[in-house]
Formats: C-alpha cells, sequence, structure tokens
C-alpha cells in the first residue's frame, strides 16, 4: 500500500489540543482555546496525584485477586495492536498475572497484527483464545453501519458506528468468557484518552451493561439483531449474584504512557509495527474506510476526542495529534475494505 500523505488543516482548530470548530458543542474563547481544555484544566492539574491514587488501587485489588487462587486471574481483550500489547506485558510482567487472552477476528485483522498476536501471547507465556464469527454475520453488519448511523448521537463523538458496533461485541463476548470462567478481571488496552482516570478500575455494573446491551440489540435491524444475540450476554446471566461480576481495568490510564518507549519495549517482544493499517490503528484493515465513513458524515474525525485528551493530558504533543488525525485517510486502505464488503 502507498505511503499515507501529510495532514492539511483546513478547519480551525483548538490552539492548546486539537479539536475542530466541527466538533459539536465545541466553543473556542478569545485565546482560540476550546471549552473542553478549559473544563479539564482542574482535572489534569490534580492528574499526577490521581495516577498514583489509582495505581495503589490497583496493587491492592490484584493482592485481593491472586488470594483466591482463579485459575486466571484475568482475562484480556487481546486486540493484537500497540495498547493492548503493551497492558498485556505490564499485567504479565508487573504483576505476573495469570492471563487468557481473547482475541475478536473481525476477518479485517492485518497479517502483521496476527503475527504479533502469535509472538507476543507465546513470548508472555499467555493462553490465547481466538473468536471468529462467520464472515457473512459480520459483513453484514459492517455493510449497515456503513450505509447509516444506528447508534446514538454521543456515542458516535468518540468512535465511528462500525467500530461500535465491533467494539460492542468484544466487550460482550469478554465479559460472557470472564463469567463462564469465573475470571475476576476484565483487562482492555484503552489508551489514556479512550477513558478517564476515573474510569480506569471499576466494578462490572449488571444493570448498566444489560441496559446498554438492550440499546445496541435495539440498534440494528431485526434480521441482524437475530445474528447478533449468540454474542450478548444472556439474559440469564443477569441472575447471578452481583459479587460474581468482575471488576474492568484498564492500566494504561495511569500507567506511564510514552509512545516512543512502548514501541521500543514491544520490539524485545518481536511485536512489529504493521505497514498496512491507518494511522490511528496498529492492527485492523477496517479502520480507515471507517474513519473516512464518519468524516464524510458528521465532519470530524471519530478518534479526535481520544487524542485531543492525550495531547490535553501531556502524553502526545500536539503536532503528533494533527499528524494522526488531519492526514488524509489513505485511499488504497479505504479501497480495500470497501471493495471486500461489496460497497
Amino acid at each position: 500500500m502507498t505511503n499515507t500523505p501529510k495532514p492539511k488543516l483546513s478547519l480551525k482548530i483548538c490552539k492548546r489540543c486539537i479539536l475542530p470548530e466541527t466538533f459539536p458543542g465545541i466553543s473556542f474563547d478569545s485565546e482560540g482555546i476550546c471549552n473542553h481544555c478549559r473544563r479539564d484544566e482542574p482535572i489534569n492539574d490534580n492528574l499526577p496525584e490521581k495516577k498514583k491514587e489509582y495505581r495503589r488501587h490497583l496493587d491492592q485489588l490484584i493482592s485481593e485477586v491472586k488470594s483466591t487462587g482463579p485459575a486466571y486471574d484475568a482475562i484480556m481483550a487481546y486486540s493484537g495492536g500497540k495498547d493492548s500489547s503493551y497492558t498485556l506485558k505490564l499485567l504479565r510482567e508487573c504483576y505476573d498475572l495469570r492471563v487468557v487472552a481473547l482475541t475478536f477476528d473481525n476477518h479485517f485483522l492485518s497479517t502483521t497484527a496476527l503475527e504479533n498476536i502469535k509472538k507476543v501471547t507465546d513470548k508472555l507465556e499467555v493462553d490465547h483464545i481466538i473468536f471468529k464469527p462467520p464472515w457473512r454475520v459480520l459483513s453484514r453488519l459492517f455493510v449497515c453501519t456503513a450505509r447509516e448511523d444506528i447508534f446514538p448521537k454521543p456515542t458516535l463523538l468518540r468512535a465511528s458506528a462500525i467500530c461500535t458496533a465491533c467494539i460492542g461485541l468484544v466487550k460482550s463476548l469478554v465479559l460472557k468468557t470472564a463469567l463462564d470462567m469465573r475470571i475476576p478481571l476484565i483487562a482492555y488496552g484503552w489508551s489514556p484518552g479512550q477513558a478517564p482516570v476515573q474510569a480506569a478500575i471499576m466494578k462490572t455494573n449488571p444493570a448498566l451493561i444489560r441496559q446498554n446491551q438492550e440499546v445496541l440489540k435495539k440498534a440494528f435491524p431485526p434480521d441482524i439483531g437475530k445474528s447478533m444475540t449468540p454474542y450478548f450476554v444472556p439474559e440469564i446471566y443477569y441472575k447471578l449474584d452481583k459479587e460474581q461480576f468482575p471488576y474492568n481495568i484498564h492500566p494504561l490510564a495511569f500507567f506511564e504512557y510514552d509512545e516512543e518507549k512502548i514501541m521500543y519495549e514491544l520490539e524485545a517482544l518481536d511485536w512489529r509495527n504493521p505497514r498496512d493499517t491507518d494511522t490511528n490503528s496498529t492492527n485492523c484493515l477496517l479502520n480507515a474506510f471507517a474513519n473516512q465513513v464518519h468524516i464524510q458524515r458528521h465532519r470530524f474525525h471519530p478518534y479526535v476526542l481520544e487524542i485531543a485528551n492525550m495531547v490535553r493530558q501531556g502524553v502526545m504533543a500536539r503536532h503528533e495529534g494533527i499528524e494522526k488525525i488531519y492526514t488524509a485517510q489513505n485511499q488504497e486502505m479505504v479501497a480495500f475494505a470497501r471493495n471486500r464488503l461489496g460497497l
């Protein structure tokens, strides 16, 4: 595939982060700084202390989990990408957790990502499950979400409709597996910008999960919704004791996050950066197409809130964020996904 073109800015963007004038609800003050940056100033000022607090919380939680002696301490939602690979490394090397990794194969995993998954799980001595639904089931889902936004608008501030559908299935399958195997922790490799530190360690709320699942189910057209049923948490599971539901953790919210350092450390596991994915993914061949569809519909990049949060927190340089968000999507990647979906 060809090299990704350099970014071209044609929108007004925040002088501090990278949110554009097209982002819903945004406003700029006389200095050109957006309302999101101003709102987060007190939060980010206190972030170092918050991170230390959550690190202590995780240490305590893991100590309690390991004392119960489950077959596995944690299940990792493992995409094979940079962040999930680094999170898996932290869980094994910092905490010596017994981890089973679950990979959702959406039929668009990069060949390099698949190789990375095999190498990393072997090097870290992690058991691994690949869950791969039939092509017909997932292709219909992706075509549907490519053609229209079927999810509530607030959901689409953080992800495209295509990614929202995919991530929803991942979360449900990982939770189902955790409940089936009595695994007390679910780990995600979210970047520091994907979810706030306040949500980095949370006990699963069955009622909230049930509610969110119903929203997803109702969003799908009836025929697609029926084909998705096996991947959702069964109704009977909500009758389990609440204490059987696991904790969700995403350690990158409070561990040191430096992309260059992460890449360097992953090299020791023979992880290699894919050359066939877009600027916002290190595992998925569908992402560039999903991004382009979202940008054309909404006039903002689906990753812009995540990357803006990372710039605001100081874990990514602003010029790097601009490159990730305002570089045009590689049209060979877009065409590949579109053609494979028959669009």
